[in-house]
């Protein structure tokens, strides 16, 4: 997966629950890509933020405290 397709798919999450107020809004973030990203498009997404996170919105990279991280053969 190109980092600019996960970037956008996850800021269309962000986008989705933003209205849901910022707090109630991390948390759904987070289970969204808990219950419906496999362990590779998290894995992605983790490197993407050890990265910096470049174009990723925040609610995102404040929602990936509660991400559940891949294992590492998961990419």
């Amino acid at each position: 997966m190109e980092a600019h397709d996960m970037v956008r798919m996850a800021n269309q999450i962000a986008d989705f629950f933003k209205g849901y107020g910022h707090d109630e809004a991390v948390k759904e973030i987070a289970n969204h890509l808990n219950n419906y990203w496999d362990p590779r498009m998290r894995a992605h997404l983790f490197a993407h933020l050890a990265k910096g996170g470049e174009g990723l919105n925040p609610l995102i990279i404040e929602a990936s405290a509660n991400i559940r991280k891949p294992k590492a053969d998961a990419a």
